[in-house]
């Protein structure tokens, strides 16, 4: 993962302290602690990303109530 890409908080991060942060890199997509920006990243690739995010809005990993 480069050091190419611009960090930014989710979308879906709430107000708890409890938020991720994203960015698009030329070969991969990285995921972090907002709260540990100098910490481990995860890293992603494009393709599986994509893929993880549509299963998410698609409510594939929503627990019942």
């Amino acid at each position: 993962m480069g050091r190419d890409g611009v960090w930014r908080k989710s979308s879906r991060s709430g107000g708890n302290g409890n938020c991720v942060e994203v960015a698009a890199f030329a070969d991969a997509v990285g995921v972090r602690d907002t709260k540990d920006r100098r910490g481990p990243a995860l890293s992603f690739d494009p393709a599986n990303w994509t893929r993880f995010v549509a299963a998410t809005r698609a409510g594939r990993f929503d627990h019942p109530a």
